[in-house]
């Protein structure tokens, strides 16, 4: 397809989303609670759902993220009662559906909860959806790891398909074909002028920035053991991932769904990958390396282990369609989006007032980034 779009800028958010009405489900999570700091400094009118914040401490409370919804609803995204009353309620005119169990080895520990979280989870959420009965724009986020992963060099394509070797792994797969299947039979694109529902899927992974402290997060691990004057362990280190910083494929989800609000269209109901370039798929250890040096101190071990739980080696992402038909670009180099990872976390253990000023620091910075 040949491309129409034109580039969306900073200004092009303000205008698609100054006073729409936004739910983000999962806001209390990492992405989450970035996805909601810039909304409402979009001028959108942000609800929230999502259990209590994950870790402590938590980029939602550090950042005083609830200053920056209208409403925040405490609750279980597998309530299919209490999602279905919010979102009639709020009547939205933008999900963006973050809440999920994203982690890959709690999903070795946790496997039923993953899927029923992840998969029924999401079907609770579109079901609420298909009872709204008024136009709405739905950007269910998955992960890179839906693929079946073949440890291939080349990037996976939206086309390819669906798998999973591991629960978490398996449970975006699976949440993808759940998405899907809804898109066929309750809002299929040729059908957008009757049901006015826009469906798709972002796939994304290995987002790294300020306020993670998930466990078993290369960059939340990097930054506490740093701050404790630590040697920080790494248990695979020549793991190849496509990283980027948070606030990257976050701006791919908000310039399709303004796509969505200001150019309706079947064209924007489908799957869609936000990553890197090419240079942004590295190794753990040269991740660490970059923190490290940019950190000013610091050392890393080796503390690869076989015996534990198997995780992807090699996984790159296409990114074709998105820069062809969104005209979406990455901004930030991966030595840079770890760099701004590195002072974020900085500033905050000298002060943990920082928080969300630094947030709207980077957002800034980004925003000025061609």
């Amino acid at each position: 397809m040949v491309n129409s779009a034109s580039k969306t800028t900073g200004q092009d958010f303000r205008q698609a989303f100054a006073g729409r009405r936004v739910l983000v489900t999962g806001n209390t999570g990492f992405k989450g609670a970035w996805l909601t700091i810039w909304l409402e400094r979009l001028g959108a009118e942000v609800i929230g759902y999502a259990l209590a914040p994950p870790t402590s401490p938590a980029l939602f409370s550090t950042a005083e993220v609830e200053r920056c919804v209208v409403t925040q609803h405490t609750a279980d995204v597998r309530d299919r009662a209490e999602i279905a009353r919010v979102i009639a309620d709020s009547a939205p005119d933008v999900i963006f559906h973050l809440a999920a169990q994203a982690i890959v080895l709690t999903g070795y520990q946790l496997p039923a909860e993953t899927f029923d979280v992840n998969v029924m989870g999401t079907v609770s959420l579109l079901e609420a959806v298909r009872s709204l009965g008024r136009p709405c724009s739905v950007v269910v986020v998955t992960s890179d790891k839906c693929y079946a992963n073949r440890e291939q060099v080349w990037g996976y394509r939206e086309i390819d398909a669906m798998g999973g070797d591991d629960p978490y792994s398996a449970s975006k797969g699976a949440t993808e074909l759940v998405v899907a299947a809804y898109r066929q039979s309750s809002f299929a694109p040729e059908g957008l002028s009757d049901h006015r529902v826009q469906l798709a899927t972002v796939r994304a992974g290995n987002v790294i920035g300020g306020g993670d402290w998930a466990a078993a997060r290369i960059v939340a691990d990097l930054a506490r053991f740093l701050a404790a004057g630590e040697p920080i362990p790494i248990r695979s280190p020549h793991a190849v991932r496509p990283w980027q910083h948070v606030l990257q494929p976050l701006s791919g989800y908000l310039t399709l769904a303004a796509r969505m609000l200001q150019e309706p269209s079947a064209r924007w109901c489908s799957a869609w990958n936000f990553g890197p370039l090419a240079d942004g798929a590295v190794t753990v250890r040269e991740i660490a390396e970059i923190f490290i040096e940019s950190w000013g101190r610091g050392s890393w071990i080796d503390c690869s282990d076989s015996s534990k739980p198997h995780e992807v080696h090699l996984l790159r992402l296409s990114i074709e369609k998105a820069l062809t038909e969104l005209a979406w670009r990455p901004r930030w180099s991966v030595r840079g989006a770890v760099q701004r990872t590195a002072q974020w976390y900085k500033r905050y253990y000298s002060d943990p007032t920082s928080a969300a000023a630094a947030c709207l620091d980077d957002i800034s910075a980004f925003n000025e980034t061609e």
